[in-house]
This record gives structure tokens, C-alpha cells and sequence, in this order.
């Protein structure tokens, strides 16, 4: 078993992992749900840093193709980080880097490591591994880790299983029975020293295979590394369910509450928006380019049926409007993307809670037809709002010759919503 010298200066560094879609969620991202003064992400983060002097803390955040949709996802990340009120109070000394994950979790760790591994070339830090997603870690778990991993290389909470355990076949009959007092449920933080964990992870990439957690990865590939484990707390647990954010008292209330108002609130939004056609400008309908000699006169990209999805939201949560965010008169949003626009405004409403139960949008337009790339628009439209493509519809009219419209002098669009939380 690795063993190290206990020492009191340690070089500290903090991964913290939000890089999940939330599925279990409903789509809605559970790390930057409301929380105290912020978000569970910055909660989280300042349990860290009210604890021990992290000189570095990376954050994982989901990935994208598009580089427009990366960099909005980025920065929704960090709004759900900064934007809490108590947060610059603790973290003035504190370097954060901002990492896009990758399609595991493991990857995703592994993308952290190497950007925090050269913050250090020439040190061997310890690196605390945190879900963003548990919050409720307490000031007693980080320095009880802390305690052990300076003495072991390796430590982890674990919390014993309450319920008999028992391993089972393929077929669902009992294969071995386990003993509960020799098993342990692992949470986080995971406390690694920096340099063995990152060629541990090395080593597990070339196997192609998928590990668990870095305590399986720690286990297998650093020669003699055994983590040791400290007492866990039933209260860190891990957001996974709507329900994990309620003690027991407040899920009552919230079932009879439920049981006698309804479940959800539900909110309608209704947005609008009509740009001049001119030569000279491309037509952006839903993120998508369309071949056309004529495009949107606009102070952005003139994307109207991104505007009026982005009023429609905003009027359905009462938060404004796309002019209140992104004012016309302000040249920094000059030729703006329209999908970076949206990604913004959604991010602040799904911060308060609310998600999208559907949307549906009227484009009139006379020409080019827009059939063809229909499900290329709703496509682009449900990967914005990060929703299923079910939840997106799109029709367009032609004006009939008659009009603005008709004439091909305009193309005007309604959107039509409805949220709930």
C-alpha cells in the first residue's frame, strides 16, 4: 500500500464535474438549478473553498459541436457559477478554468486533469474530484479526505449500504451473498495526488474500456495504490431526481401541495417578430442558412424565428423581452448570432426552473420553400434549447402574392409556448 508523509503545505486542486445532460432530470440541467444564494453548481464549489485554499478549480460543462454552442454552453456555466452573490467574497485567490467534457465521465475527468496538470509542471498536487451535482458535501468530509489522502495517495467517502447486498446472474437469481459490513456506497470528493492519477488515467485510456470512477481507475493501474475510505455522510448525496432537493417534511408538503393544486405551473408564451427582405443578406430561419437572394434586414443576423421563440419564452416566464437583453441601439450586438442570443435568454429561464413542454412556430414566407429543411430547422431549434426534437414544431405559409409578405418584401413569424416548473 502507498504511503506518503503527512505534510501541511499541499499544492491543492479542485475538478469539479457538470459536464452530464441531466436526463434523469427531465433535461433540465441540475447543476444550475437555484440553490441558496446561487446554484447547486456554486454551492458546491464554495463548500471547497470555505474549507481548504484551492489554488485551482476546473469545471467541466457539456460539450458542442458548433463553436457558437460551445461558447454559449461555457458561459452558461459559468454564469451558474459567478452569478451567485456570495461567491467572489471566497474565491479572490482562487484560478478557475473552464474544460468542455467529453462523452463520459471519465473523459471528462481526463480533460480536467490535463489542463490542471500543467498549471503544476513541477509540483505533484493533490486533486480533489467533486460532482457538481452534490452539493451538500460537508466542511468534515473535504478535510477528513484531505487527512487521509496525505497520508494513503488516495481517499474517498463511503457510506455502508443499509440493505442486505447480493450479487446476481444475468437471469436475476442470487449468484453470492455479499457481506454488508465489508461493502461501501463511494460519494465524493475523490482525493488523488495529481501526477499518479493522471498516468493511471493514461493507462485506462489505452484499454478502451469504460471504469466507474477514479477510485476503480486508482485501484487498477497505480502500482500497490489502494484508496482508503473515510466516513461518508448520508446527506451528500448526489442531485439525480427532482425530489433530491426536498428533505422528507418539505416532499409531504410538496406531495399534498401537488395533490391539491396541481403538480406544475404552467405558462404560455406568444412571440412575433417581421424583418424587411434585401439583397445583400443572408436568410437565417432556426440557425439554418437558406439559398436565397434575399435575407433579413436586421441589427443582429435578423434570424426571425430565433427572435420570436426567444419572446415567446421570455414572455412566458415574464422576464422581458429579446429587445430588453439585447438592445438594438448596442453595437456589440451588431451581426450577432441569433442562436447564441437564445442559448443566453434560455439559460437564465431554465436557471429559475422552468422548462419547455412544447413550441410552436408560423413562419410566412413566399419564398424559397422552406418544406425541404423543416426537420434541419427544428433540429437546430431543439439543440439550442437542449430539448427532445418532439417538443419542436415548425409550419410555414406563403402570402398568397398578397402583401409584404406576398411580395417577397418581408417574412414576418409567430411562436407560440408552453412552459412549466
Amino acid at each position: 500500500m502507498m504511503t506518503k508523509t503527512n505534510r501541511s503545505n499541499e499544492e491543492l486542486a479542485l475538478i469539479v464535474v457538470a459536464a452530464g445532460s441531466s436526463s434523469r432530470m427531465g433535461g433540465i440541467k441540475k447543476e444550475y438549478l437555484p440553490l441558496e444564494s446561487g446554484t447547486v453548481l456554486s454551492t458546491a464549489v464554495k463548500a471547497f473553498l470555505r474549507t481548504l485554499p484551492f489554488s485551482v478549480v476546473a469545471v467541466t460543462f457539456p460539450n458542442q459541436e458548433n463553436p457558437e454552442l460551445l461558447k454559449s454552453a461555457e458561459e452558461k456555466c459559468k454564469n451558474a457559477l459567478f452569478e451567485d452573490k456570495e461567491f467572489n467574497k471566497i474565491a479572490n485567490n482562487t484560478e478557475f478554468i473552464f474544460v468542455p467534457g467529453g462523452a463520459s465521465r471519465q473523459s471528462s475527468v481526463f480533460n480536467a486533469l490535463l489542463k490542471i496538470k500543467a498549471n503544476f509542471p513541477n509540483s505533484n498536487p493533490v486533486v480533489f474530484i467533486h460532482d457538481g451535482a452534490r452539493p451538500f458535501v460537508s466542511e468534515k468530509i473535504i478535510n477528513s479526505t484531505f487527512a487521509a489522502v496525505q497520508k494513503y495517495s488516495a481517499s474517498a467517502p463511503g457510506i455502508q449500504p443499509t440493505d442486505t447486498q447480493n450479487e446476481i446472474d444475468k437471469n436475476g437469481f442470487i449468484k453470492r451473498h455479499l457481506v454488508r459490513s465489508q461493502l461501501t456506497a463511494v460519494q465524493t470528493p475523490q482525493v488523488f495526488m495529481l501526477n499518479e492519477l493522471v498516468e493511471a488515467h493514461k493507462k485506462a485510456q489505452k484499454t478502451k474500456k469504460e471504469y466507474t470512477d477514479d477510485t476503480e481507475i486508482w485501484d487498477l493501474f497505480v502500482p500497490e495504490g489502494k484508496v482508503k475510505i473515510i466516513d461518508g455522510d448520508i446527506k451528500n448525496k448526489k442531485i439525480t431526481y427532482r425530489e433530491d432537493f426536498f428533505t422528507e417534511p418539505e416532499i409531504n408538503a410538496k406531495k399534498s401541495n401537488e395533490t391539491n393544486k396541481g403538480n406544475k405551473m404552467i405558462r404560455t408564451g406568444l412571440g412575433y417578430d417581421k424583418h424587411a427582405l434585401v439583397a445583400g443578406r443572408a436568410l437565417m430561419l432556426g440557425g439554418i442558412k437558406f439559398d436565397s437572394e434575399l435575407g433579413e434586414d436586421g441589427h443582429s443576423d435578423g434570424d426571425v424565428l430565433l427572435h420570436a421563440i426567444t419572446d415567446a419564452l421570455l414572455g412566458a416566464c415574464g422576464m422581458g423581452d429579446i429587445g430588453s437583453f439585447f438592445p438594438p441601439s448596442d453595437p456589440k450586438w451588431k451581426d450577432a448570432d441569433s442562436r447564441m442570443l437564445l442559448g443566453t435568454v434560455w439559460n437564465k429561464i431554465t436557471q429559475e426552473g422552468w422548462k419547455l413542454e412544447n413550441l410552436d412556430c408560423v413562419i410566412a414566407l413566399e419564398k424559397p420553400k422552406f418544406l425541404p429543411r423543416r426537420q434541419e430547422v427544428i433540429d437546430s431549434i431543439a439543440k439550442i434549447l437542449q430539448v427532445k426534437k418532439n417538443q419542436v414544431f415548425v409550419k410555414a405559409k406563403t402570402g398568397e402574392k398578397l402583401g409584404d409578405v406576398g411580395q417577397s418584401r418581408a417574412v414576418e413569424v409567430w411562436a407560440t409556448c408552453l412552459l412549466s416548473k
